[in-house]
């Protein structure tokens, strides 16, 4: 699962971290301004953007994102674009579909020729196609745009859908980062929320993951998952080190609005949510658990073993304002500054591909600020920034830029701040997403983030 850009973008925000009961809204933050601020009208922009030729000392790394967006079950916590009605041969029509919107970006002057840094596919997930889909799309996404050079190549896996076979495959393809959907280790709780793998699937496909050596193997958990307690969230920790993967991300659970537990709660039915600090809590003590394992944090919520150098290049250059195709299904791009969304409707998207047009569905065209807001905002989560780096990079004393939202922060004891760094605090780690919105323009508070 990965949380740092959300294929369907989630409804806003109800409630923040600071108050008790998890109500349903959104409270994750992947981009800055709110996704309701794009439009169809800007999609002139985006095309302007990749049909201007690339400007090589905008010294910008170009990044690629292949949404895969299958799945066995939806997850009743899921806000993401996926399908789980899908045969083999709607599967080869996507698949062929992504692959021409690839080669179609190969051929435009913004984009052309310029190598990868990173590749990210993404999901839904990744590994439920099989091996014989996975190599035909990446030798024709190679052939388009290669990626020998790239630092990262990460792949998203759900435990059940992986074989001895398939994991060599993706081995084989150049994956350098997988990322394995743990999310508990109770059997009961993966069934209440609707995941479709149980916990012997885990240990099954881990000895074949460890024998195939990736560079790195992260392993994701959810606090606060509806049936977890006190006792099942300290073993799923406790079985999780013992798994002894390279990083561990850990996220709290959330509502958004499009979810089957969100609609479960309109429409009356009872359920047993943990309120915000038992989750913080609960994220807490996994944090301090890892640390005493020998790992080190990475952000607000991945620890890395100490001694892993392999990062995490996707989220930091997403983070970073890199460039990133986004190629699939409702997937979010960020070339030159601009941002744009692909069509969020299977027919939508496929269409104008089988006529040779880019399937973009609406875009925004930040200023200035809300460049500098945005990348101050998402790197804020990695628990420190430099304000001489965004000097450097925009002229602009962030520290005097955005002195209210600091102060009442610091204030909050959310953050300490000084011309060296801004450090957050424990406590602000642990809400991390929810101080962000101190930093947004006014018109952009309380503003629907879809």
């Amino acid at each position: 699962m990965n949380q740092d850009l959300p294929l369907v973008a989630p409804e806003p925000a109800t409630t923040r971290l600071d108050s008790s009961e998890t109500e349903i809204g959104s409270v994750f933050v992947s981009n800055y301004p709110p996704y309701s601020f794009w439009s169809d009208d800007a999609v002139s922009a985006a095309r302007d953007v990749l049909h201007t030729p690339y400007d090589p000392t905008s010294d910008r790394d170009l990044g690629l994102y292949l949404h895969i967006p299958f799945c066995r079950k939806r997850c009743k916590f899921c806000y993401f674009r996926v399908y789980t009605d899908k045969n083999a041969d709607d599967i080869s029509t996507y698949l062929d579909g992504l692959g021409r919107e690839v080669e179609l970006y190969a051929e435009l002057p913004q984009t052309a020729g310029r190598p990868l840094d990173f590749v990210y596919f993404g999901g839904g997930t990744p590994s439920y196609i099989g091996t014989r889909h996975l190599r035909a799309l990446v030798e024709r996404v190679q052939a388009a745009m290669p990626w020998t050079g790239a630092r990262e190549v990460a792949f998203e896996c759900e435990p059940g859908t992986l074989t001895e076979a398939k994991v060599q495959t993706i081995r084989d393809i150049g994956v350098t980062r997988l990322s394995l959907g743990v999310e508990n280790m109770d059997d009961a709780i993966l069934a209440e929320n609707g995941r479709a793998h149980v916990s012997k699937e885990i240990y099954r496909v881990v000895p074949w993951i460890q024998e195939a050596d990736f560079a790195q193997v992260n392993m994701d958990l959810i606090a606060g998952m509806i049936g977890e307690t006190w006792e099942t969230w300290r073993e799923t920790v406790k079985k999780t080190l013992e798994l002894e993967p390279d990083s561990i991300t850990v996220y709290q659970m959330e509502l958004p609005f499009n979810t089957v537990y969100s609609r479960g709660i309109r429409d009356g039915e009872a359920m047993t949510v943990a309120d915000w600090q038992t989750k913080r809590d609960w994220h807490a003590y996994a944090f301090e658990q890892i640390a005493d394992a020998g790992y080190h944090q990475s952000s607000a919520y991945t620890m890395i073993r100490d001694g892993n150098e392999a990062g995490f290049v996707y989220r930091d250059a997403v983070w970073t304002g890199q460039d990133m195709i986004g190629a699939g299904v409702a997937s979010f791009s960020h070339v030159g500054g601009t941002h744009f969304q692909n069509a969020p409707q299977w027919d939508d998207y496929l269409a104008p591909i089988r006529d040779g047009a880019l399937p973009l569905f609406r875009a925004f065209e930040p200023t200035d600020r809300e460049r500098l807001t945005r990348e101050l905002i998402l790197q804020m989560k990695t628990g420190r920034v430099e304000p001489r780096a965004f000097s450097a990079k925009f002229g602009v004393d962030v520290l005097v830029a955005f002195e209210d939202a600091f102060a009442k922060l610091e204030s909050e004891r959310m953050l300490v701040a000084s011309p060296d760094a801004v450090t957050l605090t424990h406590d602000g780690l642990l809400r991390a997403d929810s101080l962000l919105p101190e930093f947004y323009d006014a018109k952009y508070r309380n503003a629907r983030y879809t």
